[in-house]
């Protein structure tokens, strides 16, 4: 028997009707008609949900007496969570490449296309509002889609240095230019502390809204 007739069957015993069920799971009620006729398949949260709300076992739904496991699902899933893996892993180089184009783009259009006259635009623009912005917003994402697990408590820390070398790159640089490096300028290590805070915000309102999600 496969899943998608014993889906069908356990439904029956338990008198629920295909409404019921989509509504229950806040699925349509075609979706669970796919699954039943087996021209889609269930995620495995959703089979552990459904074992619960027909009263069935994992191992009712999940084995065949005479084929011992679910090959065409089982399939299924490990092919689901390849592709999920694959798109998780494609998020994560996205975040660090669109951070990292920005904070270029700051230090190119500081050296090439700005004057004296313009440096105070640019702070504004970019020091003040474009990178922070991209912090606070890449650091949300990270925290509510839990992007590179554990190491993801870290990327405050990240942001917060990057803050302060794109200040670093271009004014401080600047100014030791101009000054034929006569004097040297350490990084504004104070920077840190206000990237870090401005990711470690973002981060936290991503993971509040995280875990929000998962209680629904």
């Amino acid at each position: 028997m496969d899943i998608g007739n014993k889906l069908q069957r356990a439904r029956t015993n338990a008198n629920l009707t295909q409404e019921q069920v989509a509504e229950k799971l806040g699925i349509s009620r075609q979706t669970l008609s796919n699954w039943e006729n087996e021209k889609t398949y269930p995620d495995i949260i959703s089979v552990v949900t459904l074992s619960d709300l027909y009263h069935v076992s994992l191992d009712y739904l999940l084995k065949d007496k005479e084929e011992n496991t679910m090959t065409n699902y089982l399939d299924y899933l490990e092919e689901s969570t390849n592709t999920v893996k694959s798109r998780i892993k494609w998020a994560e180089f996205l975040v660090v490449a669109i951070y990292l184009a920005i904070w270029a783009l700051a230090a190119i259009v500081f050296w090439f296309f700005t004057g004296p006259s313009d440096a105070f635009g640019f702070g504004l623009v970019y020091m003040m509002i474009l990178i922070p912005v991209t912090t606070f917003v890449l650091s949300l994402l990270i925290g509510k889609n839990k992007y590179y697990g554990k190491f993801r408590w870290g990327a405050p820390l990240a942001f917060g240095i990057m803050y302060t070398l794109a200040d670093y790159a271009t004014f401080s640089a600047a100014n030791m230019f101009c000054n034929e490096y006569a004097s040297f300028y350490l990084p504004d290590w104070e920077l840190i502390i206000q990237g870090t805070i401005i990711s470690a915000i973002g981060l936290g309102i991503g993971t509040l809204l995280a875990l929000k999600k998962k209680t629904k």
